[in-house]
């Protein structure tokens, strides 16, 4: 008798235990964003856990797949970033609300003559001097030179034209990729560049070595979620040079 006792708590505890972790699921959530009073369109939606991601339409409102415990970070060009952690109201909730603020750039003051020397070089659009490597870069170069060949092109004088020679393949093929994840309508509807610059960016992009990376190992994902950050960054370049 005690023995099929035993048994029944047994089973009924494995019951519970069951029942709970089905209760851990993944569901399809819906929301909506707001700047204050309006709503905002264009906001990428990245969910840290698992790597989905979302993009809010023309009313701000979103879809994504989530479970209780994930993390979403929202960011886009002229907003601060804002994450949320899902709770079980969130995923019982018939549509969440997140509500992102404007964010302030800091201009630097132009004096007459004192800044006169700006160029686009220093301010970083340009790259001064020897051209920036990506870590890539660094990589690939190293692991298709072997010691004779340094010494052989070391004696030749070809060593910096063969590094230039790699640079510039590299960034060709980065180009290629970057004008295939990307559309024009992107970058002037989405990241707010100008037409006109469209090109410039993406010069600045490819230097970017963790964006670079990102489109090494094609992590279209990640190369969504840094390139918001990196276009902030050259707009705000673009004010300082007006």
């Amino acid at each position: 008798m005690k023995i099929n006792n035993t048994l029944q708590i047994l089973f009924l505890l494995l019951i519970v235990q069951v029942g709970f972790g089905q209760n851990v699921v993944s569901k399809q959530i819906t929301g909506q964003i707001f700047e204050q009073s309006s709503n905002v369109e264009g906001v990428n939606i990245i969910n840290n856990t698992t790597q989905v991601t979302a993009v809010s339409d023309v009313s701000g409102i979103f879809s994504i797949v989530v479970k209780e415990g994930d993390v979403l970070v929202f960011s886009a060009v002229n907003l601060d970033p804002v994450k949320r952690r899902i709770k079980i109201e969130d995923i019982n909730s018939s549509s969440i609300v997140i509500k992102m603020n404007a964010k302030e750039i800091e201009l630097k003051e132009v004096v007459v003559n004192e800044n006169a020397n700006i160029t686009a070089e220093n301010l970083g659009v340009i790259p001064y001097g020897q051209k920036k490597y990506t870590a890539a870069e660094r990589k690939v170069y190293t692991a298709t030179s072997t010691s004779v060949d340094k010494l052989l092109n070391a004696i030749s004088g070809r060593t910096a034209m063969l590094k230039k020679e790699v640079n510039v393949e590299k960034k060709e093929m980065l180009f290629r990729k970057i004008e295939y994840l990307f559309d024009e309508n992107y970058y002037t509807n989405r990241l707010r560049i100008p037409v006109a610059d469209i090109k410039g960016f993406q010069l600045y992009c490819v230097d970017d070595a963790e964006f670079a990376v990102s489109l090494d190992t094609k992590n279209k994902t990640m190369s969504m979620f840094l390139i918001t950050d990196l276009a902030r960054k050259y707009l705000t370049i673009l004010e300082n040079e007006k």
